[in-house]
């Protein structure tokens, strides 16, 4: 089965303040089942797992959506397991990522990769839903609330991009959270493995979604000279 990796809208379109929702979240599931993103008006953060929409609100709080709330950003897969590794010592989110970076196919590609286990740490953040006229994500991110849970059970999503495809995505790592009690989670700032097993696929195909019938993103004026540099200030 080919693996695709289905994104609605871009990153670089989110930082510049498209924040309106474009796609029902039942929309959404009908392309992949497993995902990060956000919701309407960056009303928090966005995980699919396992074929379920759940919101990460401001005040840490989870709910699953209903399928009929829309995302402005989300990127999802059918996930099927093609690489396995267990983990059975306690590791940090760099010595992990880069671990997985030694065991991809290839850093050329997108990867899909979720870890399951139980963490000493981790550490997320969620944004409040915002209001047009929208302001640039960056801004947003500088009143983000943090959250810090550990020992914690659960699973981590993330997704895998090269270099080459920033503005698209965040380059490197972008990992959400989601406990086993469906009571913590959020954009991922940090985290310690205790254990657990990490399992990924190589995206062979992406399908890129624009939301052609909204005008903020038809005329959004994206920075493309610093877009690197502003991704990586809001991301972490």
């Amino acid at each position: 089965m080919t693996c695709r990796l289905y994104q609605h809208s871009t990153l670089g379109a989110l930082m510049a303040g498209c924040f309106e929702g474009t796609m029902t979240i039942e929309d959404l599931l009908k392309q992949g089942d497993t995902g990060i993103g956000t919701v309407h008006g960056l009303d928090g953060e966005l995980i699919v797992l396992k074929g379920r929409a759940y919101q990460v609100g401001v005040n840490g709080a989870v709910q699953q959506l209903d399928g009929k709330e829309r995302t402005p950003y989300a990127a999802v897969t059918f996930f099927e397991t093609e690489n396995t590794v267990e983990i059975t010592e306690e590791t940090s989110m760099e010595r992990l990522t880069k671990r997985l970076q030694d065991r991809f196919s290839s850093l050329n590609t997108f990867q899909a990769v979720r870890i399951s286990g139980t963490f000493a740490k981790v550490q997320c953040r969620s944004v409040a839903k915002q209001e047009p006229p929208y302001p640039k994500l960056v801004e947003v991110t500088q009143s983000q609330t943090e959250f810090t849970r550990g020992p914690v059970e659960g699973t981590l999503i993330g997704f895998y991009a090269p270099e080459l495809f920033s503005g698209m995505a965040a380059p490197g790592f972008h990992w959400h959270f989601l406990s086993r009690g469906v009571d913590f989670g959020g954009h991922v700032l940090d985290f310690i493995l205790e254990d657990g097993t990490a399992e990924w696929q190589t995206i062979e195909t992406v399908e890129q979604h624009f939301p052609v019938e909204n005008d903020a993103f038809l005329y959004a004026e994206i920075e493309s000279e610093y877009l690197n540099e502003k991704i990586e200030e809001a991301e972490n």
